[in-house]
């Protein structure tokens, strides 16, 4: 186990999950070798994700979909396999439970970095299917920096580069390139607190959940109000980059529950020959109280990230 003592964000790192602290809150749990059910995808995950005053910031394994763990990588559609868990949508078949879910295997952390004003890891992980083949390696980074205590926030920077490994062609899509409307999710996703349930989605294009679905904005900005603690919260996520060539999209409900993922295939699957590759970047800012639309656009345009992952 490794620990920082820096002012700012320390990290420890134990057998199966890394704990991130900020100003003397844990804000984030990496749980790298989290096991679970077959079915539902094992794949490594954060949760709880906390605001600076402790509020919870994700759901884990609510009642409706076993398999939404706090904030992940996830990929629906692989080729026919499905890395996200739960049942596939097949086009005029609809959603089955398959014996396809397969899962991501923490292999090594490669570098943990741990400055004072920010900590962070990289490590390489393998999907596998769930006959036990071995079809992407992914060099993931998590980046936890931009402590701000006056205006209460801190921001997470993720990144991600997938190589096909599997010694064919891979197409990556979603329910919707499955035929689905309105059904793109994959990617980073985040199930967000059942409290914030019917919580205001604004973007640069607009307001609104629904307004917002399979559209393409620099920024999506999600409030809700908290139980147990007062004054709500924000996160604030940004579409990031994409070497792919589908155009990111979002996915974004706020009804029948919260879940946002700027997806890097909603509706256009991506083509990785054999080792080839594809790699995402995206940041995430988690504020301690629901911001006003003008504090949301000032923050976002004071804290986009580079274009390029």
């Amino acid at each position: 186990m490794s620990e920082s003592t820096a002012p700012d964000f320390t990290l420890r790192i134990g057998d199966t999950d890394a704990i991130v602290t900020a100003a003397g809150t844990d804000i984030a749990r990496y749980a790298f070798d989290p096991g679970g059910a077959d079915s539902e995808g094992p794949k490594p995950f954060l949760h709880p994700l906390r605001t600076l005053a402790g509020a919870p910031l994700t759901a884990f394994r609510p009642w409706d979909h076993r398999w939404h763990k706090g904030l992940q990588m996830t990929w629906t559609h692989v080729s026919g396999q499905n890395f996200w868990g739960g049942p596939t949508f097949r086009r005029d078949e609809g959603y089955r439970q398959l014996d396809n879910v397969g899962r991501m295997r923490h292999e090594r952390f490669t570098s943990v970095a741990e400055s004072g004003t920010e900590v962070g890891f990289t490590e390489e992980l393998t999907w596998i299917t769930q006959a036990g083949q071995e079809w992407l390696r992914e060099t993931r980074t998590h980046r936890f920096h931009g402590l701000d205590l006056s205006l209460g926030f801190w921001q997470l920077d993720f990144s991600a580069t997938l190589r096909n490994i599997s010694g064919r062609d891979l197409e990556l899509g979603s329910p919707t390139t499955e035929g689905r409307p309105a059904a793109g999710y994959t990617g980073f996703v985040i199930r967000m607190p059942r409290a914030w349930t019917g919580g205001r989605v604004l973007s640069p294009q607009g307001e609104g959940a629904e307004a917002l679905m399979g559209t393409e904005a620099e920024w999506v900005a999600f409030s809700g109000e908290h139980d147990e603690f007062d004054g709500g919260g924000t996160i604030l996520a940004f579409a990031g980059a994409s070497t792919g060539a589908p155009a990111i999209k979002w996915f974004v409900r706020s009804e029948p529950f919260p879940v946002l993922s700027p997806s890097p295939s909603f509706d256009e699957v991506i083509a990785l020959a054999p080792d080839a590759e594809v790699s995402l970047a995206h940041r995430h800012v988690f504020g301690d109280r629901v911001w006003t639309p003008d504090e949301v656009r000032d923050r976002a345009a004071g804290l986009a990230p580079a274009a390029t992952p």
